[in-house]
């Protein structure tokens, strides 16, 4: 039996190696987490990062979140504000102190509102309430409008005022509705069932003010979406200011950024349509006047196509023509009488060239420019034969050895009829011959070279 061992042997860590471990551990068993809570101890040094204390009636944790993060923010966060956190769990290891490092944070009623919309906006885009195929056109001119909308708010004004300015022939009711709260969705969807059956609208202007995401839920409820989706008559959705998006302007035939800009989408500008009129009307009478000028042009031609029906103008033309026609042929007959001529005068030329008698004076001028240009061409060979023979002399006098005798040198022959260039060759007792310029003479050689 083996002895028992009272000191098993132990693992000893330091306080860096244990926090380690511990972060390590949180991190794996924890990587990201969603936690709600009430913001406290909210600080943002110079460094930018933000840190602060998330805590609830029972407990509280120590939360970071650092400067690239923060720059996602859309709100300030302040103490005392309820929040939603998206935060990694994990351990400070200089101090050991449990903490949180937040990936993302937003108010907290605006988030669950923001899921729930988004929720529902999937839902309805799958079951085809958003497609754009089942959006229905405006009517052109619209004759009577319903305003489903609060009496007494500040959208109702615009929109009035705009459709009073723009198309003062549209009758505009006003559906007075509550349009925050919980008593709105209910009769939002009342009143919308009560136009569509109605028949009696040719659109309805579903709108409201701008506000919060609470305040604008009521056009975000499904009931609502539905009612819209059912009605027989075209909706057109303007909720909140042009950043805003609801349920309602999704479903609705139209969405409009704004009332005001929803007003003047439902109805035509009177001043542009009075001017187009005016275009209109002046593009008509210039159209009759031009039908008119066409129909007494067309009267005219007419008329004189009537009168020139009558015997004596049908005379009056034919004796022109017969004159004209005369004319013609006088010109045709002279043409034809002259060429005959000039083709005569040619044939008589030619038959006198081809005669014997006549060839032979143009023979002779032929001949006599023959002689005359050989003659031409011998003299002015000639010419350039002695001028090359006198080029020729002087380059030859130029290099002759004569040439060089007339300068008082003189050429020495030996006996043999050599030339004699070195003196060494010619001993003392040597017969020479000089050449001068003009004869020879006999030469005898009585020193031997090199004594001067």
């Amino acid at each position: 039996m083996p002895a028992y061992d009272d000191n098993p042997p132990r693992h000893v860590l330091t306080p860096s190696t244990l926090n380690r471990l511990v972060r390590d551990l949180l991190g794996d068993a924890l990587p990201l987490v969603w936690i709600e809570g009430e913001l406290s101890n909210v600080a943002r040094p110079a460094s930018g990062h933000l840190y602060f204390t998330l805590k609830d009636s029972g407990a509280q944790v120590r939360c970071a979140m650092f400067k690239p993060k923060t720059a996602s923010l859309r709100f300030r966060p302040v103490d005392g504000l309820q929040v939603l956190v998206r935060a990694k769990v994990g351990l400070y290891e200089p101090r050991g102190e449990f903490q949180l490092v937040a990936e993302s944070m937003e108010p907290a009623g605006e988030g669950a509102l923001q899921r729930e919309f988004e929720q529902l906006k999937a839902r309805l885009d799958a079951e085809g309430l958003f497609a754009s195929a089942r959006k229905r056109a405006l009517p052109r001119f619209a004759r009577r409008i319903g305003v489903i909308t609060s009496a007494t708010g500040a959208a109702v004004r615009d929109v009035l005022s705009v459709l009073a300015r723009r198309w003062p022939l549209a009758d505009v009711e006003v559906l007075p509705v509550p349009v925050q709260g919980r008593e709105a969705p209910p009769a939002i969807v009342a009143m919308l069932r009560k136009a569509s059956a109605s028949r009696r609208y040719d659109v309805l202007l579903l709108t409201r003010g701008g506000g919060s995401l609470e305040d604008l839920w009521a056009f975000n409820e499904e009931s609502v979406a539905r009612a819209i989706h059912a009605s027989a008559v075209p909706v057109v959705s303007a909720v909140g200011h042009e950043i805003d998006f609801s349920i309602a302007d999704f479903v609705a035939d139209l969405r409009a950024p704004t009332p005001s800009a929803a007003a003047e989408l439902l109805v035509p500008d009177a001043l542009a349509i009075g001017r187009h009129l005016q275009q209109l009307q002046q593009r008509l009478l210039t159209l009759q006047q031009r039908r008119l000028q066409a129909h007494s042009q067309r009267v005219d031609h007419l008329l004189a196509r009537l009168q020139a029906q009558r015997p004596q103008a049908r005379l009056a033309r034919d004796r022109e023509r017969l004159i004209h026609l005369r004319q013609r042929l006088t010109a045709v007959l002279r043409e034809q009488s002259q060429r005959r001529h000039t083709r005569l005068e040619r044939l008589h030329a030619r038959l006198l060239a081809q005669h014997p008698r006549a060839r032979l004076p143009l023979l002779a001028r032929r001949l006599a420019e023959q002689d005359l240009r050989l003659r031409r061409a011998i003299a002015h060979t000639l010419e350039r034969d002695r001028t090359a023979l006198r080029h020729a002399r002087h380059a030859l006098h130029a290099v002759s050895p004569l040439a060089t005798l007339e300068r008082g040198y003189a050429i020495v022959f030996d006996a043999a009829g050599r030339i004699l260039r070195v003196a060494r060759n010619a001993p003392p007792g040597t017969s020479l011959r000089a050449r001068l310029a003009e004869g020879e003479l006999a030469l005898r050689v009585v020193e031997p070279p090199g004594n001067h």
